[in-house]
């Protein structure tokens, strides 16, 4: 059995000397143009050459949970696209998330401001009623998200495309009910995979639906969101702030204006990273099914790209 590794700007070594220990029977190889043909593929952000290469691959497993970049290629037919289910990255999400819900709610960014102008000044308190949570898209991750934070007693509504029924939180799904979802929200965290149809789908008009004052936390794919639609409706008092952690073009160019708004909190893609271990711990496990024709989880639909 062949492996080959194939993943941009991420070092090579530290997977390649996992991946070998927990398949010594396996030849797992660092890929360079023109290599011998692989039966499995572990990649992120491979070039087109991998691919047009490799075309009698097994499977390709990519090192993170979105696959929406892998779906732009020319991809070969004989294999499967593998996206990892969780690998420790539903946690780290939930923190991030809760994080962001309770620093808005908690109004934390205010006093460091007071304290900042040594002013001791104590708010009103809030209700978490009145700051229902939408959470859009309700894969993994989204579920993950969602069940978090209904043990901080947040009102939750979840949408994602199909039914999904999870306790504690108000389900909505399909397009028919977007509406009514971000009616009934007033924080919306996004956790959808990017596909055609949910490109730029946080814009001037759903965004408008959301409760005012309202609270947007953007941590799927920077494409979803329209920039300068947000920007609008933050400068309009519509919206009254966001936590932003994903960007259409990453490193953020040093003179786009999220980076100095005062209603803009940021962090360079970190949200939920990729846990070297535990991803291959998974990879491993689903290549041993998949040479006993074993079914694995996390198998990509390719017509609804993820």
């Amino acid at each position: 059995m062949k492996i080959a590794f194939c993943c941009t700007g991420t070092e090579p070594a530290p997977w390649l000397a996992g991946l070998r220990a927990a398949l010594p029977q396996a030849q797992v190889e660092l890929w360079q143009a023109g290599a011998s043909p692989a039966d499995y593929a572990v990649v992120w952000a491979p070039p087109q050459q991998f691919f047009d290469e490799q075309r009698q691959l097994k499977a390709v497993f990519a090192i993170g949970a979105g696959v929406d970049a892998l779906l732009k290629l020319r991809l070969p037919s004989s294999a499967s696209f593998v996206r990892l289910d969780d690998a420790g990255m539903a946690v780290q999400m939930a923190e991030y998330v809760c994080h962001a819900v309770i620093r808005h709610f908690r109004e934390f960014d205010v006093y460091a401001a007071d304290i900042s102008q040594g002013h001791w000044t104590v708010h009103p308190s809030q209700h978490r009623a009145d700051f229902p949570v939408g959470v859009m898209g309700l894969g993994v991750l989204g579920q993950r998200v969602a069940q978090a934070l209904t043990h901080f007693e947040f009102p939750v509504n979840g949408w994602s495309r199909t039914p999904k029924q999870l306790d504690g939180v108000r389900g909505f799904h399909g397009g028919d009910q977007l509406d009514a979802f971000l009616a009934a929200s007033r924080i919306l965290v996004n956790l959808l995979p990017l596909t055609a149809e949910t490109l730029g789908i946080m814009n001037r008009t759903t965004l408008s639906r959301l409760h005012p004052g309202g609270y947007v936390i953007n941590v799927a794919r920077g494409a979803h969101l329209v920039d300068d639609d947000l920007l609008a409706l933050l400068d309009s008092g519509h919206l009254a702030g966001a936590t932003l952690d994903v960007f259409r073009t990453e490193p953020l160019p040093p003179a786009h204006p999220f980076w100095h708004h005062p209603k803009i909190t940021m962090t360079p893609h970190t949200s939920a990273r990729t846990l070297r271990e535990t991803s291959i711990a998974q990879m491993v496990g689903k290549i041993a099914a998949l040479e006993r024709g074993e079914r694995i989880a996390g198998i990509v639909d390719t017509s609804r790209g993820y």
